[in-house]
């Protein structure tokens, strides 16, 4: 089982744990997931007795747990996850079921009867796919369960005793943690260690292969590629590994379509969900009439290779406008599109076809209509419209990509070669004339407000009375910050040609008190006061040299207790996930993008001390310190 490439393509998802266990998070972040932890309300309050198994009370109440954060994130934060990871943890013994103790006395029962005996440890564990439909809520549920059967020692009662003071027994169930202190009353464990520290991973990493369709022995035919690649295309996870026979079903995992196609673009089969994959083995006859497999179709390649022609596809889509005219008015033959955009006809046809292949378009009968994410993120007015990024990705990282091997090579920008012109200020080219200038600004407002809730969100700022956002721009993260603690007051300190357009972007309607716009340029002028400093998209964008003077300035006008938030996107610490955010590195040529080690390494340098990380599974994580 290869687990990379499917954690290579969660990581562009909105990955959601449902459970605030730090052992969970710790298990699932040691694997590489990167996800963001919104802890359940549901409240654990089935009826035991009414299931058949201790298995199936497990995963019931990780199915609830896990449906209750979908709803509230789909409902409070108007953007659905796109998986959400359910568990629940029980000890059995004598066929009743031992969940954490509530109390001491609660703790010395539970132990007691686990002493000197055999126990069971379930796990259920539900992921649920989330999408959104009409603003409706749509889910697709797969569960399983594991157990770990454990041997205790006979435990004498100074040792029971002395166990529970230690207040380790209060949050775990069955009254013991098994990675802790907990270990020495274990005599044995036959089954998944992790399972009873809290989340079987080998299962679960089986489950997400199983999930995203590898391809299984014995049932392979004839796959027709699309010339243009799917977006969530997967490569093979398990080298036709098949799910290990010991494995306890609860339920088989349900298909993701309705028209039996998996996201991956691969053919499912609902009576018995043996797959096909476009990576797996393709049956060629010899001379013989006799079938053998040639060698696999590099799927992962050949999407690569192909990936820039989806790109610019979207990119002139957007440009031409084409999701605002379907989002007026839809089904739309295409040459009624051609007619209202001014272009050919067969070019048009064509280019809504590969819109329609990228799953960005629905195609019918009747025309062509945009998907729900085209009129949310694709069409100009969109709620969380990236039309100006896309159009800024078109017309300044294309070019800049299109002379990549120049800027391997010579280790400096290629700013000259694309455009004709060297700037040595990394901005100073966005806000030479008052269009470009517009441009740039709503290219990273669109960013900063389809993140700025998950990152005002990431920790509990309520503490903080004042904010100020360095090179805040038009402000997006600001107004969020207001919204969710109303008594903090919010200033956006940027250069002067960018607060005499800050206007525009302004929210129509304001129910908080508005954000404060101060100019000023945050390497030369002094700062202005406030309990928290925000370093937002910022310091990916520097050399050493001038992060330096940056953060040394903020760290001088720092008191202690006040922190500092830095929004950037953090790097695993091998430096090759997400691979969006090392893909974007390749342009950069004096700044550079961080793991969370050098983050905390960097910060330290300069005073900032409790170094916290939250990935939030958005294009931007959080990082908080204090100042000692």
């Amino acid at each position: 089982m290869v687990l990379s490439p499917v954690l290579g393509k969660l990581v562009s998802k909105r990955v959601v744990l449902a459970s605030s266990s730090p052992r969970r998070q710790e298990i699932l972040t040691n694997v590489g997931l990167r996800f963001e932890v919104v802890p359940s309300w549901f409240k654990e309050t089935l009826e035991k007795s009414s299931f058949a198994a201790p298995y199936e009370y497990a995963i019931e109440t990780a199915k609830q747990k896990a449906l209750e954060v979908a709803n509230r994130m789909h409902v409070k934060h108007l953007r659905t996850p796109d998986v959400v990871i359910g568990a629940d943890t029980i000890v059995t013994v004598d066929e009743q079921i031992l969940e954490k103790p509530v109390d001491k006395q609660d703790a010395y029962r539970m132990l007691s009867r686990l002493s000197g005996k055999e126990h069971s440890v379930f796990t259920g564990v539900v992921i649920i796919h989330c999408s959104s439909k009409d603003n409706q809520l749509e889910t697709e549920i797969t569960d399983f369960y594991e157990e770990t059967k454990v041997k205790f020692s006979d435990l004498s009662e100074e040792l029971l005793w002395e166990y529970i003071h230690s207040g380790e027994p209060m949050d775990k169930a069955g009254g013991y943690g098994i990675q802790a202190l907990g270990g020495m009353l274990v005599e044995y464990v036959h089954g998944d260690f992790l399972n009873v520290v809290g989340f079987p991973l080998n299962h679960f990493c089986k489950k997400l292969a199983e999930l995203y369709c590898p391809p299984l022995k014995h049932t392979i035919q004839h796959v027709k590629r699309d010339s243009i690649p799917s977006v969530d295309t997967f490569e093979s996870l398990s080298d036709g590994e098949s799910e290990s026979s010991s494995f306890k079903e609860h339920k088989g995992a349900k298909k993701l379509d309705s028209t039996g196609m998996c996201p991956t673009g691969v053919i499912c089969n609902s009576e018995n969900s043996s797959v096909v994959r476009t990576g797996s083995m393709v049956p060629v006859e010899n001379q013989n009439g006799v079938s053998d497999s040639t060698a696999k179709v590099p799927s992962k390649i050949l999407d690569l290779m192909d990936g820039f022609r989806a790109s610019k596809a979207l990119f002139v889509a957007s440009k031409l406008k084409i999701f605002d005219h379907l989002k007026k008015k839809s089904p739309l033959k295409a040459v009624d599109v051609a007619n209202e955009i001014g272009t050919s006809v067969c070019g048009t046809e064509r280019l809504l076809d590969a819109c329609a292949a990228l799953g960005l378009l629905e195609k019918t009968l009747q025309g062509y209509s945009n998907t729900d994410s085209a009129n949310t993120y694709l069409s100009s007015d969109g709620e969380y419209s990236l039309h100006a990024y896309i159009l800024h990705s078109n017309d300044h990282l294309w070019p800049l990509f299109t002379h990549l091997e120049s800027a391997v090579k010579e280790g400096s920008r290629q700013n000259h070669r694309a455009f004709g012109k060297k700037t040595e200020d990394l901005f100073k080219e966005y806000y030479q004339n008052q269009e470009v200038k517009q441009r740039f600004m709503a290219a990273m407002h669109s960013i900063a407000h389809l993140t700025a809730r998950d990152v005002a969100t990431a920790f509990d700022l309520s503490e903080f009375k004042s904010a100020c956002d360095l090179g805040g721009c038009t402000g997006a993260l600001a107004h969020e910050l207001i919204q969710v603690y109303p008594n903090m007051k919010a200033t956006v300190f940027d250069l002067p040609e960018v607060i005499a357009n800050a206007s525009v972007f302004q929210p129509s309607e304001q129910r908080t008190a508005p954000v404060t716009f101060v100019s000023g340029d945050f390497f030369k002028d002094d700062l202005p006061e406030a309990d928290l400093y925000i370093l937002s998209r910022v310091l990916h964008d520097w050399p050493d040299e001038k992060i330096h003077v940056l953060l040394n300035k903020v760290s001088t006008v720092c008191r202690p207790g006040s922190a500092l938030l830095v929004a950037e996107t953090v790097l695993d610490e091998q430096k090759t996930h997400p691979p969006t955010v090392v893909l974007q590195s390749l342009s950069m040529t004096e700044g550079k993008q961080r793991s969370g080690s050098e983050y905390k390494q960097l910060l330290e340098k300069y005073g900032f001390t409790n170094t916290q990380i939250k990935i939030t599974g958005n294009l931007l994580d959080a990082v908080l310190c204090f100042k000692k």
